[in-house]
Protein backbone atom coordinates (compact mmCIF):
# COMPACT_ATOMS: atom_id res chain seq x y z
CA UNK A 1 0.00 0.00 0.00
CA UNK A 2 3.01 2.19 0.01
CA UNK A 3 4.40 4.13 -2.91
CA UNK A 4 6.96 1.81 -4.90
CA UNK A 5 9.47 2.47 -7.89
CA UNK A 6 6.87 1.05 -10.24
CA UNK A 7 4.78 4.12 -9.81
CA UNK A 8 7.58 6.46 -11.45
CA UNK A 9 8.48 6.77 -14.52
CA UNK A 10 10.13 9.41 -16.27
CA UNK A 11 11.06 8.37 -19.69
CA UNK A 12 10.76 11.64 -21.92
CA UNK A 13 7.49 10.37 -23.67
CA UNK A 14 5.96 9.71 -20.73
CA UNK A 15 7.25 12.77 -18.62
CA UNK A 16 5.72 14.73 -21.54
CA UNK A 17 2.43 12.95 -21.29
CA UNK A 18 2.21 13.62 -18.13
CA UNK A 19 3.22 17.15 -17.44
CA UNK A 20 0.38 18.16 -20.21
CA UNK A 21 -2.04 16.38 -18.54
CA UNK A 22 -1.12 17.89 -15.50
CA UNK A 23 -1.28 21.60 -16.42
CA UNK A 24 -4.62 20.57 -18.39
CA UNK A 25 -6.42 19.08 -15.17
CA UNK A 26 -5.08 22.32 -13.39
CA UNK A 27 -6.61 24.87 -15.81
CA UNK A 28 -9.93 22.78 -14.91
CA UNK A 29 -9.85 22.25 -11.44
CA UNK A 30 -8.86 25.81 -10.51
CA UNK A 31 -12.61 27.35 -11.26
CA UNK A 32 -14.18 24.07 -9.48
CA UNK A 33 -11.85 24.02 -6.71
CA UNK A 34 -12.91 28.12 -5.63
CA UNK A 35 -16.40 27.13 -6.31
CA UNK A 36 -16.87 24.29 -3.98
CA UNK A 37 -15.18 25.84 -1.51
CA UNK A 38 -17.53 28.51 -1.68
CA UNK A 39 -20.41 26.09 -1.82
CA UNK A 40 -19.23 24.31 1.24
CA UNK A 41 -19.15 27.33 3.00
CA UNK A 42 -15.71 27.46 4.37
CA UNK A 43 -14.49 30.32 1.50
CA UNK A 44 -12.56 29.56 -1.70
CA UNK A 45 -9.20 29.61 0.15
CA UNK A 46 -10.10 25.86 1.64
CA UNK A 47 -10.79 24.78 -1.77
CA UNK A 48 -7.78 25.73 -3.38
CA UNK A 49 -5.84 24.22 -0.28
CA UNK A 50 -7.63 21.01 -0.38
CA UNK A 51 -6.40 20.71 -4.53
CA UNK A 52 -3.12 20.99 -3.75
CA UNK A 53 -2.53 19.26 -0.57
CA UNK A 54 -4.76 16.48 -0.74
CA UNK A 55 -4.32 16.11 -4.62
CA UNK A 56 -0.61 15.41 -3.93
CA UNK A 57 -0.79 13.11 -1.06
CA UNK A 58 -3.62 11.28 -2.61
CA UNK A 59 -1.49 11.18 -6.32
CA UNK A 60 1.59 9.56 -4.44
CA UNK A 61 -0.46 7.10 -1.95
CA UNK A 62 -3.63 6.34 -3.60
CA UNK A 63 -4.04 3.01 -5.52
CA UNK A 64 -5.12 4.81 -8.98
CA UNK A 65 -2.38 6.18 -11.17
CA UNK A 66 -4.50 8.68 -13.05
CA UNK A 67 -6.93 9.46 -10.01
CA UNK A 68 -6.93 13.29 -9.57
CA UNK A 69 -8.82 13.69 -5.98
CA UNK A 70 -9.53 17.37 -4.15
CA UNK A 71 -12.54 19.59 -2.62
CA UNK A 72 -16.07 17.73 -4.85
CA UNK A 73 -19.66 18.71 -5.09
CA UNK A 74 -20.87 15.72 -3.65
CA UNK A 75 -18.03 16.98 -0.85
CA UNK A 76 -19.60 20.36 -0.98
CA UNK A 77 -22.65 18.95 -0.15
CA UNK A 78 -21.79 16.78 3.28
CA UNK A 79 -20.06 19.89 4.58
CA UNK A 80 -22.49 22.46 4.22
CA UNK A 81 -24.71 21.63 6.94
CA UNK A 82 -21.92 20.68 9.03
CA UNK A 83 -20.31 24.25 8.48
CA UNK A 84 -23.80 25.60 9.30
CA UNK A 85 -24.58 24.01 12.52
CA UNK A 86 -20.57 23.70 13.99
CA UNK A 87 -19.41 26.35 12.05
CA UNK A 88 -16.05 26.74 8.88
CA UNK A 89 -13.67 25.81 11.94
CA UNK A 90 -14.86 22.48 12.48
CA UNK A 91 -14.15 21.55 8.67
CA UNK A 92 -10.48 20.63 9.42
CA UNK A 93 -10.93 18.37 12.11
CA UNK A 94 -14.67 16.76 10.29
CA UNK A 95 -11.44 16.27 7.42
CA UNK A 96 -8.97 14.99 9.74
CA UNK A 97 -11.03 12.36 11.67
CA UNK A 98 -12.41 11.12 8.30
CA UNK A 99 -9.31 11.09 6.90
CA UNK A 100 -8.77 8.46 9.98
CA UNK A 101 -11.86 6.25 9.40
CA UNK A 102 -10.92 6.23 5.79
CA UNK A 103 -7.29 5.11 6.03
CA UNK A 104 -8.72 2.08 8.73
CA UNK A 105 -11.24 1.17 6.00
CA UNK A 106 -8.23 0.69 3.69
CA UNK A 107 -5.66 -1.10 6.01
CA UNK A 108 -8.59 -3.62 7.03
CA UNK A 109 -9.10 -4.16 3.46
CA UNK A 110 -12.91 -2.73 2.66
CA UNK A 111 -12.17 -1.58 -0.14
CA UNK A 112 -13.79 -3.74 -2.71
CA UNK A 113 -17.28 -3.42 -0.64
CA UNK A 114 -18.11 -0.55 -3.20
CA UNK A 115 -18.85 -3.25 -5.46
CA UNK A 116 -21.61 -4.43 -4.10
CA UNK A 117 -23.44 -0.98 -4.30
CA UNK A 118 -25.87 -1.39 -7.13
CA UNK A 119 -25.68 0.67 -10.48
CA UNK A 120 -29.66 2.01 -10.29
CA UNK A 121 -27.96 3.06 -6.31
CA UNK A 122 -25.31 4.91 -7.81
CA UNK A 123 -26.86 6.89 -10.87
CA UNK A 124 -29.92 7.78 -8.74
CA UNK A 125 -27.36 9.22 -5.89
CA UNK A 126 -25.08 11.09 -8.82
CA UNK A 127 -28.64 12.31 -9.84
CA UNK A 128 -29.42 13.45 -6.47
CA UNK A 129 -25.67 15.38 -5.97
CA UNK A 130 -26.31 17.43 -9.25
CA UNK A 131 -30.18 18.36 -8.37
CA UNK A 132 -28.48 19.53 -5.37
CA UNK A 133 -25.04 21.14 -6.54
CA UNK A 134 -27.38 23.12 -9.16
CA UNK A 135 -29.81 24.06 -6.86
CA UNK A 136 -27.24 25.10 -3.85
CA UNK A 137 -25.94 27.90 -6.75
CA UNK A 138 -29.39 29.45 -7.34
CA UNK A 139 -29.15 32.21 -4.70
CA UNK A 140 -25.77 33.07 -5.73
CA UNK A 141 -27.18 33.11 -9.71
CA UNK A 142 -29.88 35.49 -8.41
CA UNK A 143 -27.60 37.39 -6.35
CA UNK A 144 -29.27 36.96 -2.88
CA UNK A 145 -28.44 35.39 0.17
CA UNK A 146 -28.84 31.94 0.80
CA UNK A 147 -29.87 29.93 4.36
CA UNK A 148 -26.85 28.16 5.18
CA UNK A 149 -27.48 24.18 5.77
CA UNK A 150 -31.12 24.77 4.97
CA UNK A 151 -32.50 22.70 2.44
CA UNK A 152 -31.41 23.21 -0.93
CA UNK A 153 -34.90 23.43 -2.64
CA UNK A 154 -36.20 25.38 0.25
CA UNK A 155 -33.87 27.38 -0.48
CA UNK A 156 -33.78 27.68 -3.95
CA UNK A 157 -37.71 28.60 -3.97
CA UNK A 158 -36.98 31.27 -1.25
CA UNK A 159 -33.99 32.67 -3.30
CA UNK A 160 -36.29 32.82 -6.32
CA UNK A 161 -39.13 34.59 -4.09
CA UNK A 162 -36.67 37.41 -2.44
CA UNK A 163 -35.20 37.75 -6.31
CA UNK A 164 -38.57 39.65 -7.36
CA UNK A 165 -37.43 42.74 -4.26
CA UNK A 166 -33.82 42.97 -6.40
CA UNK A 167 -34.58 42.46 -9.73
CA UNK A 168 -31.56 44.81 -10.91
CA UNK A 169 -28.98 42.91 -9.17
CA UNK A 170 -30.86 39.74 -10.10
CA UNK A 171 -30.49 40.84 -13.62
CA UNK A 172 -27.62 41.16 -13.42
CA UNK A 173 -25.93 37.91 -11.61
CA UNK A 174 -28.28 35.90 -14.22
CA UNK A 175 -26.69 37.56 -16.96
CA UNK A 176 -23.26 36.43 -15.72
CA UNK A 177 -24.66 32.95 -14.93
CA UNK A 178 -25.68 32.74 -18.38
CA UNK A 179 -22.58 34.50 -19.96
CA UNK A 180 -20.21 31.37 -18.45
CA UNK A 181 -23.25 29.13 -19.75
CA UNK A 182 -23.06 29.84 -23.13
CA UNK A 183 -19.10 29.88 -23.20
CA UNK A 184 -18.82 26.49 -21.45
CA UNK A 185 -21.57 24.67 -23.67
CA UNK A 186 -20.48 26.49 -26.73
CA UNK A 187 -16.82 26.52 -26.91
CA UNK A 188 -16.11 22.64 -26.42
CA UNK A 189 -18.09 22.36 -29.64
CA UNK A 190 -15.82 25.30 -31.37
CA UNK A 191 -12.30 24.92 -29.93
CA UNK A 192 -12.29 21.34 -28.10
CA UNK A 193 -8.57 22.21 -26.81
CA UNK A 194 -9.15 25.23 -24.98
CA UNK A 195 -10.33 25.00 -21.17
CA UNK A 196 -14.01 26.09 -21.43
CA UNK A 197 -14.51 26.50 -17.54
CA UNK A 198 -11.30 28.18 -17.00
CA UNK A 199 -12.20 31.06 -20.57
CA UNK A 200 -15.95 31.37 -19.52
CA UNK A 201 -15.13 32.52 -16.04
CA UNK A 202 -12.06 34.82 -17.12
CA UNK A 203 -14.44 36.24 -19.82
CA UNK A 204 -17.14 36.81 -17.36
CA UNK A 205 -14.58 38.54 -15.12
CA UNK A 206 -13.86 40.80 -17.47
CA UNK A 207 -16.90 41.73 -18.58
CA UNK A 208 -17.97 42.59 -14.90
CA UNK A 209 -15.07 44.53 -14.39
CA UNK A 210 -15.14 46.50 -17.77
CA UNK A 211 -18.95 47.57 -16.85
CA UNK A 212 -18.54 47.93 -13.29
CA UNK A 213 -22.03 45.16 -12.63
CA UNK A 214 -22.66 45.09 -8.56
CA UNK A 215 -22.41 41.33 -8.71
CA UNK A 216 -20.41 39.83 -5.35
CA UNK A 217 -17.32 39.02 -6.12
CA UNK A 218 -14.70 36.36 -4.58
CA UNK A 219 -12.27 38.99 -1.94
CA UNK A 220 -9.52 38.03 -0.58
CA UNK A 221 -7.36 34.98 -0.92
CA UNK A 222 -4.44 33.46 0.56
CA UNK A 223 -1.27 34.07 -1.25
CA UNK A 224 0.26 31.10 0.28
CA UNK A 225 0.02 27.65 2.01
CA UNK A 226 -1.14 28.14 5.75
CA UNK A 227 1.20 26.49 8.13
CA UNK A 228 0.26 22.53 9.22
CA UNK A 229 -0.94 22.38 12.50
CA UNK A 230 -3.43 20.18 14.54
CA UNK A 231 -6.97 21.63 15.20
CA UNK A 232 -7.76 21.97 18.78
CA UNK A 233 -9.49 19.06 19.85
CA UNK A 234 -12.61 19.51 22.50
CA UNK A 235 -14.22 16.69 23.70
CA UNK A 236 -17.84 18.10 23.28
CA UNK A 237 -16.99 19.12 19.82
CA UNK A 238 -15.33 15.62 19.16
CA UNK A 239 -18.48 13.64 20.40
CA UNK A 240 -20.78 16.29 18.20
CA UNK A 241 -18.44 15.70 15.01
CA UNK A 242 -18.00 12.02 15.08
CA UNK A 243 -21.30 11.37 13.17
CA UNK A 244 -20.61 13.38 10.61
CA UNK A 245 -17.05 12.75 10.49
CA UNK A 246 -18.27 8.94 10.05
CA UNK A 247 -20.96 10.49 7.39
CA UNK A 248 -18.27 12.31 4.90
CA UNK A 249 -15.43 9.03 5.01
CA UNK A 250 -18.53 6.92 4.22
CA UNK A 251 -19.04 9.29 0.92
CA UNK A 252 -15.19 10.13 0.73
CA UNK A 253 -14.66 6.16 0.15
CA UNK A 254 -17.65 5.87 -2.15
CA UNK A 255 -17.27 8.65 -4.27
CA UNK A 256 -13.46 7.87 -4.55
CA UNK A 257 -13.91 4.19 -5.33
CA UNK A 258 -16.12 4.77 -7.91
CA UNK A 259 -14.36 7.18 -9.75
CA UNK A 260 -11.35 5.24 -10.00
CA UNK A 261 -13.41 2.43 -11.29
CA UNK A 262 -14.37 4.98 -13.88
CA UNK A 263 -11.10 6.01 -14.79
CA UNK A 264 -10.19 1.99 -14.98
CA UNK A 265 -12.40 1.50 -17.94
CA UNK A 266 -11.74 4.48 -19.68
CA UNK A 267 -9.59 4.39 -22.78
CA UNK A 268 -6.38 6.75 -23.33
CA UNK A 269 -6.37 8.62 -26.34
CA UNK A 270 -3.73 6.26 -27.48
CA UNK A 271 -5.95 3.64 -27.91
CA UNK A 272 -9.07 5.02 -28.78
CA UNK A 273 -11.35 1.78 -27.99
CA UNK A 274 -12.76 0.18 -24.96
CA UNK A 275 -10.40 -0.69 -21.90
CA UNK A 276 -11.12 -4.49 -20.68
CA UNK A 277 -10.91 -5.07 -17.03
CA UNK A 278 -10.01 -8.16 -15.25
CA UNK A 279 -8.98 -9.37 -11.68
CA UNK A 280 -5.38 -9.40 -10.79
CA UNK A 281 -4.63 -12.03 -8.63
CA UNK A 282 -4.00 -9.34 -5.47
CA UNK A 283 -7.42 -8.60 -5.99
CA UNK A 284 -7.01 -5.21 -7.15
CA UNK A 285 -8.79 -4.51 -10.30
CA UNK A 286 -6.57 -4.48 -13.50
CA UNK A 287 -6.98 -2.93 -16.80
CA UNK A 288 -4.46 -5.02 -18.91
CA UNK A 289 -4.95 -2.89 -22.41
CA UNK A 290 -3.08 0.36 -20.11
CA UNK A 291 -1.19 -0.74 -16.65
CA UNK A 292 -1.35 2.91 -16.03
CA UNK A 293 -5.34 2.36 -14.76
CA UNK A 294 -5.29 -0.23 -12.98
CA UNK A 295 -6.23 0.29 -9.74
CA UNK A 296 -5.85 -1.07 -6.13
CA UNK A 297 -8.91 -0.45 -4.38
CA UNK A 298 -7.60 -1.16 -0.72
CA UNK A 299 -4.88 1.73 -1.24
CA UNK A 300 -6.96 3.99 -2.86
CA UNK A 301 -8.75 4.32 0.44
CA UNK A 302 -5.04 4.61 2.11
CA UNK A 303 -4.41 7.29 0.18
CA UNK A 304 -7.51 9.24 0.61
CA UNK A 305 -7.35 9.02 3.68
CA UNK A 306 -3.92 10.10 3.72
CA UNK A 307 -5.00 13.08 1.93
CA UNK A 308 -8.04 14.02 3.95
CA UNK A 309 -5.96 14.12 7.12
CA UNK A 310 -3.12 16.33 5.56
CA UNK A 311 -5.81 18.49 3.92
CA UNK A 312 -7.32 19.33 7.98
CA UNK A 313 -4.02 19.48 8.59
CA UNK A 314 -3.09 22.42 6.23
CA UNK A 315 -7.18 23.87 7.33
CA UNK A 316 -8.59 22.31 3.70
CA UNK A 317 -11.51 20.07 3.62
CA UNK A 318 -11.92 16.29 3.22
CA UNK A 319 -10.94 14.99 -0.21
CA UNK A 320 -12.27 12.43 -2.78
CA UNK A 321 -11.76 11.33 -6.36
CA UNK A 322 -12.74 13.57 -8.37
CA UNK A 323 -14.64 11.88 -11.50
CA UNK A 324 -14.30 14.73 -13.98
CA UNK A 325 -11.08 15.76 -13.33
CA UNK A 326 -10.17 12.19 -13.28
CA UNK A 327 -12.02 11.81 -16.84
CA UNK A 328 -9.79 14.96 -18.05
CA UNK A 329 -6.54 13.58 -17.13
CA UNK A 330 -7.29 10.31 -18.56
CA UNK A 331 -8.26 11.98 -22.25
CA UNK A 332 -5.19 13.82 -21.99
CA UNK A 333 -3.40 11.49 -21.70
CA UNK A 334 -1.91 10.82 -17.99
CA UNK A 335 0.25 7.77 -17.60
CA UNK A 336 1.27 7.92 -14.38
CA UNK A 337 0.94 9.67 -10.70
CA UNK A 338 2.74 12.66 -11.59
CA UNK A 339 0.05 14.03 -13.46
CA UNK A 340 -2.15 14.69 -10.84
CA UNK A 341 1.12 16.10 -8.67
CA UNK A 342 1.32 18.63 -11.77
CA UNK A 343 -2.07 19.57 -10.75
CA UNK A 344 -1.62 20.48 -7.33
CA UNK A 345 1.59 22.20 -8.64
CA UNK A 346 -0.33 24.50 -11.06
CA UNK A 347 -3.03 25.49 -8.09
CA UNK A 348 0.04 26.14 -5.72
CA UNK A 349 1.42 28.48 -8.48
CA UNK A 350 -1.87 30.34 -8.85
CA UNK A 351 -2.01 30.79 -4.56
CA UNK A 352 1.16 32.44 -4.70
CA UNK A 353 1.23 34.18 -7.99
CA UNK A 354 -1.92 35.24 -9.17
CA UNK A 355 -4.45 35.80 -5.87
CA UNK A 356 -5.02 39.52 -6.99
CA UNK A 357 -6.56 38.71 -10.25
CA UNK A 358 -8.77 35.61 -9.10
CA UNK A 359 -10.32 37.56 -6.50
CA UNK A 360 -12.00 39.28 -8.54
CA UNK A 361 -13.79 36.26 -9.91
CA UNK A 362 -17.61 37.11 -9.57
CA UNK A 363 -19.12 34.54 -7.47
CA UNK A 364 -21.75 34.25 -10.12
CA UNK A 365 -19.58 33.18 -12.76
CA UNK A 366 -18.52 30.35 -10.08
CA UNK A 367 -22.17 29.60 -9.82
CA UNK A 368 -22.56 29.46 -13.69
CA UNK A 369 -19.89 27.07 -13.30
CA UNK A 370 -20.99 24.76 -11.24
CA UNK A 371 -25.03 24.68 -12.58
CA UNK A 372 -23.16 23.29 -16.21
CA UNK A 373 -21.13 20.81 -13.81
CA UNK A 374 -24.26 19.54 -12.23
CA UNK A 375 -26.28 19.41 -15.29
CA UNK A 376 -22.87 17.26 -17.34
CA UNK A 377 -22.98 14.99 -14.05
CA UNK A 378 -26.42 13.41 -15.23
CA UNK A 379 -26.22 11.14 -18.43
CA UNK A 380 -30.10 11.08 -19.74
CA UNK A 381 -29.03 8.05 -21.85
CA UNK A 382 -28.20 6.22 -18.69
CA UNK A 383 -31.22 7.39 -16.45
CA UNK A 384 -33.42 6.41 -19.51
CA UNK A 385 -31.45 2.98 -19.37
CA UNK A 386 -31.96 2.61 -15.82
CA UNK A 387 -35.65 4.01 -15.53
CA UNK A 388 -36.68 1.65 -18.74
CA UNK A 389 -34.88 -1.08 -17.96
CA UNK A 390 -36.94 -3.14 -14.90
CA UNK A 391 -39.39 -1.37 -12.62
CA UNK A 392 -37.86 -2.19 -9.69
CA UNK A 393 -34.53 -0.78 -11.00
CA UNK A 394 -36.54 2.63 -11.84
CA UNK A 395 -38.00 2.53 -8.20
CA UNK A 396 -34.62 2.39 -6.45
CA UNK A 397 -33.41 5.32 -8.80
CA UNK A 398 -36.01 7.32 -7.93
CA UNK A 399 -36.13 6.74 -4.16
CA UNK A 400 -32.39 7.40 -3.86
CA UNK A 401 -32.37 10.49 -5.80
CA UNK A 402 -35.28 11.86 -3.98
CA UNK A 403 -33.84 10.99 -0.52
CA UNK A 404 -30.53 12.53 -1.92
CA UNK A 405 -32.24 15.94 -2.04
CA UNK A 406 -35.13 15.63 0.76
CA UNK A 407 -32.89 14.16 3.34
CA UNK A 408 -29.30 13.17 3.35
CA UNK A 409 -26.45 11.51 0.54
CA UNK A 410 -25.25 8.93 3.38
CA UNK A 411 -29.08 8.13 4.55
CA UNK A 412 -30.09 7.96 0.50
CA UNK A 413 -27.36 5.44 -0.20
CA UNK A 414 -28.46 3.59 3.04
CA UNK A 415 -32.17 3.50 1.71
CA UNK A 416 -31.33 2.76 -1.82
CA UNK A 417 -29.55 -0.33 -0.56
CA UNK A 418 -32.37 -1.74 1.22
CA UNK A 419 -35.19 -0.83 -1.19
CA UNK A 420 -32.34 -2.89 -4.05
CA UNK A 421 -32.02 -5.52 -1.72
CA UNK A 422 -35.88 -5.51 -1.28
CA UNK A 423 -36.25 -6.56 -4.80
CA UNK A 424 -33.54 -8.42 -5.31
CA UNK A 425 -34.97 -10.75 -2.46
CA UNK A 426 -38.20 -10.72 -3.99
CA UNK A 427 -36.66 -11.75 -7.53
CA UNK A 428 -35.06 -14.63 -5.95
CA UNK A 429 -37.61 -15.47 -3.24
CA UNK A 430 -40.13 -15.72 -7.36
CA UNK A 431 -37.71 -17.23 -8.79
CA UNK A 432 -37.91 -19.99 -5.85
CA UNK A 433 -40.23 -23.05 -7.30
CA UNK A 434 -41.21 -26.11 -6.17
CA UNK A 435 -42.57 -28.33 -9.58
CA UNK A 436 -44.41 -31.86 -9.13
CA UNK A 437 -43.33 -34.05 -11.72
CA UNK A 438 -44.09 -37.24 -13.04
CA UNK A 439 -42.77 -40.22 -12.13
CA UNK A 440 -39.83 -41.75 -14.29
CA UNK A 441 -40.93 -44.56 -16.34
CA UNK A 442 -43.94 -46.50 -17.56
CA UNK A 443 -46.69 -46.04 -15.04
CA UNK A 444 -47.30 -48.57 -12.56
CA UNK A 445 -50.52 -49.16 -10.32
CA UNK A 446 -50.77 -46.59 -7.47
CA UNK A 447 -48.19 -44.18 -8.77
CA UNK A 448 -51.08 -41.33 -8.67
CA UNK A 449 -50.45 -42.09 -4.71
CA UNK A 450 -47.02 -40.98 -4.92
CA UNK A 451 -45.92 -37.30 -5.53
CA UNK A 452 -42.68 -36.31 -6.86
CA UNK A 453 -41.64 -33.07 -5.90
CA UNK A 454 -38.91 -31.07 -7.73
CA UNK A 455 -37.78 -27.94 -5.58
CA UNK A 456 -35.70 -25.33 -7.78
CA UNK A 457 -33.36 -21.88 -7.17
CA UNK A 458 -33.79 -20.82 -2.77
CA UNK A 459 -35.34 -22.48 -0.13
CA UNK A 460 -34.83 -19.07 2.09
CA UNK A 461 -37.24 -16.95 4.26
CA UNK A 462 -38.89 -15.16 1.52
CA UNK A 463 -39.78 -18.50 -0.58
CA UNK A 464 -40.63 -20.58 2.44
CA UNK A 465 -44.18 -20.69 3.10
CA UNK A 466 -44.91 -20.86 -0.74
CA UNK A 467 -43.16 -23.83 -1.27
CA UNK A 468 -44.71 -25.49 1.83
CA UNK A 469 -48.19 -24.74 1.30
CA UNK A 470 -47.94 -26.16 -2.27
CA UNK A 471 -46.83 -29.23 -1.55
CA UNK A 472 -49.00 -29.15 1.88
CA UNK A 473 -52.44 -29.15 -0.26
CA UNK A 474 -51.76 -32.14 -2.49
CA UNK A 475 -54.34 -34.13 -0.20
CA UNK A 476 -53.97 -37.44 -2.75
CA UNK A 477 -50.70 -38.88 -2.38
CA UNK A 478 -49.26 -41.63 0.39
CA UNK A 479 -45.94 -40.73 -0.12
CA UNK A 480 -44.07 -37.41 -0.88
CA UNK A 481 -40.77 -37.42 -2.57
CA UNK A 482 -38.43 -34.19 -2.42
CA UNK A 483 -36.15 -33.57 -4.99
CA UNK A 484 -33.48 -31.57 -3.52
CA UNK A 485 -30.84 -31.60 -5.87
CA UNK A 486 -31.62 -28.46 -8.09
CA UNK A 487 -31.67 -25.96 -4.49
CA UNK A 488 -29.24 -23.31 -4.87
CA UNK A 489 -29.73 -21.76 -1.15
CA UNK A 490 -31.05 -22.68 1.70
CA UNK A 491 -31.17 -20.90 4.58
CA UNK A 492 -31.94 -21.45 8.48
CA UNK A 493 -35.81 -20.41 7.69
CA UNK A 494 -35.89 -22.48 4.68
CA UNK A 495 -34.53 -25.51 6.10
CA UNK A 496 -37.21 -24.84 9.31
CA UNK A 497 -39.88 -24.79 6.91
CA UNK A 498 -38.55 -27.45 5.20
CA UNK A 499 -38.59 -29.38 8.55
CA UNK A 500 -41.64 -28.65 9.70
CA UNK A 501 -43.24 -29.81 6.39
CA UNK A 502 -41.73 -33.32 6.56
CA UNK A 503 -42.69 -33.11 10.13
CA UNK A 504 -46.44 -32.53 9.34
CA UNK A 505 -46.56 -34.91 6.54
CA UNK A 506 -45.11 -37.65 8.52
CA UNK A 507 -47.74 -36.72 11.50
CA UNK A 508 -50.48 -37.01 8.56
CA UNK A 509 -49.37 -40.41 7.54
CA UNK A 510 -47.72 -39.40 4.41
CA UNK A 511 -44.23 -40.84 4.03
CA UNK A 512 -41.47 -38.03 3.11
CA UNK A 513 -38.67 -39.54 0.75
CA UNK A 514 -36.13 -37.17 0.22
CA UNK A 515 -33.63 -37.40 -2.51
CA UNK A 516 -30.17 -35.39 -3.50
CA UNK A 517 -29.16 -33.12 -0.81
CA UNK A 518 -26.12 -31.34 -1.70
CA UNK A 519 -23.18 -31.25 0.77
CA UNK A 520 -23.06 -27.46 1.00
CA UNK A 521 -26.79 -27.75 2.43
CA UNK A 522 -26.34 -30.92 4.45
CA UNK A 523 -25.21 -28.52 7.65
CA UNK A 524 -27.93 -26.12 7.62
CA UNK A 525 -29.99 -29.19 7.62
CA UNK A 526 -28.93 -31.19 10.02
CA UNK A 527 -28.42 -28.29 12.36
CA UNK A 528 -32.18 -27.23 12.30
CA UNK A 529 -33.38 -31.07 12.87
CA UNK A 530 -34.74 -31.82 9.24
CA UNK A 531 -33.48 -34.96 8.61
CA UNK A 532 -34.68 -35.89 12.53
CA UNK A 533 -38.19 -35.71 11.55
CA UNK A 534 -37.95 -38.29 8.94
CA UNK A 535 -39.12 -41.66 9.66
CA UNK A 536 -36.28 -43.22 8.95
CA UNK A 537 -32.64 -42.50 7.92
CA UNK A 538 -33.45 -44.85 4.71
CA UNK A 539 -35.61 -42.36 3.69
CA UNK A 540 -32.78 -40.20 2.09
CA UNK A 541 -31.94 -40.61 -1.10
CA UNK A 542 -28.85 -39.89 -3.60
CA UNK A 543 -30.07 -41.02 -6.63
CA UNK A 544 -33.87 -40.69 -7.61
CA UNK A 545 -34.81 -44.59 -9.29
CA UNK A 546 -33.90 -46.03 -5.61
CA UNK A 547 -36.47 -43.47 -4.11
CA UNK A 548 -39.57 -43.98 -6.71
CA UNK A 549 -38.53 -47.96 -6.09
CA UNK A 550 -39.29 -47.16 -2.36
CA UNK A 551 -42.02 -45.17 -2.40
CA UNK A 552 -43.86 -47.78 -4.74
CA UNK A 553 -43.32 -50.11 -2.21
CA UNK A 554 -44.87 -48.35 0.33
CA UNK A 555 -47.68 -47.63 -1.14
CA UNK A 556 -48.03 -51.16 -2.41
CA UNK A 557 -47.78 -52.56 1.06
CA UNK A 558 -50.68 -49.43 2.31
CA UNK A 559 -52.95 -50.93 -0.26
CA UNK A 560 -52.34 -54.26 0.87
CA UNK A 561 -53.29 -53.19 4.27
CA UNK A 562 -50.56 -54.81 6.14
CA UNK A 563 -49.68 -51.25 7.84
CA UNK A 564 -45.71 -52.24 7.97
CA UNK A 565 -42.74 -50.21 6.62
CA UNK A 566 -41.15 -51.67 2.91
CA UNK A 567 -38.98 -54.41 4.08
CA UNK A 568 -35.57 -52.31 2.82
CA UNK A 569 -36.22 -50.09 6.27
CA UNK A 570 -37.73 -52.52 8.71
CA UNK A 571 -34.87 -53.45 11.38
CA UNK A 572 -32.67 -50.85 9.89
CA UNK A 573 -29.57 -49.87 12.39
CA UNK A 574 -26.34 -47.66 12.41
CA UNK A 575 -25.75 -44.12 11.43
CA UNK A 576 -27.37 -42.48 9.06
CA UNK A 577 -25.66 -41.64 5.35
CA UNK A 578 -28.00 -38.72 3.82
CA UNK A 579 -25.96 -39.31 0.65
CA UNK A 580 -27.15 -43.32 0.32
CA UNK A 581 -29.94 -45.11 -0.25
Amino acid sequence: MLPSRADVDLRPRTLRADLLAGITVGVVALPLALAFGVSAGVGPGPGLVTAVVAGVVAAVFGGSRVQVSGPTGAMAVVLAPIVAQHGPAAVPLVAILAGVVVLLAGVTRLGHVVTFIPWPVVEGFTAGIAAIIFLQQVPAALGVSGAVGGNPLVVAVDSVVAAFANSPAALWTLGTVALVAVVMLVLPRVAPALPASLVAVVLATVVVQLTGAPVARIGALPDSLPLPTVPPLDAGMLRSLIGPAVAVAALAAIESLLSARVAAAMPSPAQGGPVRSSRGPSGATTVPDDASHRYDPDRELVGQGLASIASGVFGGMPATGAIARTAVNVRAGARTRLAAVVHSVVILGVIYLATGPVSSIPLAALAGVLMVTAVRMVSVATLRAVLTSTRADAVVLVVTAVVTIAVDLIEAVQIGLLVAAFFALRSVAKAAAVHREPLPGPALPGDEHIALYRLDGAMFFGAADRIHAQIRDDQDALVVVLRLSHLRLVDATGAHALGELVAGLERSGVTVLVKGIQPAHLPVLTRVGVLDELRHEKHLFADLPPAIEHARSHVARAQAGTGSPPASAAGATGPRNPLSA
